[in-house]
């Protein structure tokens, strides 16, 4: 069995480089054979892809996320290009809208979101959006301006109506360790029905951990909580939703490597 993390923050779980190899080599031998590092700036995604630059099964997506638009950094554009030329950079993101922390102002959210998604259909990348207490603006956005290659609805929050209208779209749904507690209905019931060549799973590294590891700091290696409650709730058994989900990663990203 071999399971694809779609989102993790490994430089938020350990600064230590040292201790980032321990973390996505643990995950390796919990069958998490595939991950994609997220960095929230550029500064992250440079200092962690030159870190983890020996490890082949982790990839990249380079972006600048909501909070940081007051400061996306110098020559942020050219930067996002540069990192797209990179081995194993495989999307844009997160990017997206997040109107909970009030990062910035809505037009400043806005227009930093659209002029990424214009960047990915220009430099054929697929993106990983970011959404909290914004979905009617994000799926506005999308509906415009979504790249060519789609995107991820990453730890997804919306219900199952927000799903059926986002599936129009070329996106992908990926659940996190949040999809796991017990008061989350709205998700269980999106888990429950949506198409499952539209699912992805995911960590959110160190957020959302499954409830079976509440107090402690998320990990990729607890992938499989994610995973064994969707097939639960699906009534599916675990390794066939977790070929499933492993294609789905693959094709998504556009991955050929055998992981």
């Amino acid at each position: 069995m071999k399971l694809f993390d779609t989102h993790a923050h490994i430089g938020l779980i350990n600064e230590d480089p040292i201790e980032q190899l321990i973390i996505v080599q643990e995950a390796k031998q919990e069958n998490v054979t595939g991950i994609v590092s997220i960095s929230n700036n550029l500064r992250d995604f440079f200092q962690i892809y030159n870190n983890l630059k020996t490890e082949t099964h982790i990839y990249h997506s380079i972006g600048v996320s909501p909070s940081e638009v007051s400061n996306p950094g110098p020559d942020w554009e050219l930067q996002i290009e540069e990192g797209t030329r990179m081995e194993r950079v495989v999307s844009i993101g997160e990017i997206g809208l997040d109107y909970y922390h009030k990062f910035g102002d809505r037009d400043s959210q806005i227009e930093l979101f659209i002029r990424q998604l214009e960047m990915a259909q220009k430099l054929d990348f697929p993106v990983i959006i970011h959404n909290r207490e914004a979905g009617a603006d994000v799926l506005d956005i999308l509906r415009e301006e979504l790249p060519s290659r789609g995107g991820i609805l990453h730890c997804y929050s919306e219900d199952a109506e927000y799903m059926k209208k986002a599936l129009e779209l070329n996106l992908y749904i990926s659940f996190a360790g949040n999809v796991t507690y017990r008061n989350a209905r709205n998700l269980h019931e999106t888990a429950r029905k949506m198409p499952l060549d539209r699912m992805l799973i995911e960590t959110e590294s160190p957020f959302m951990v499954p409830s079976a590891h509440r107090g402690k700091r998320n990990r990729p290696s607890y992938l499989i909580e994610t995973l064994k409650f969707i097939a639960n709730l699906r009534d599916k058994p675990v390794e066939e939703l977790a070929e499933i989900l492993f294609d789905n990663s693959l094709k998504f990203f556009g991955i050929t490597d055998q992981l």
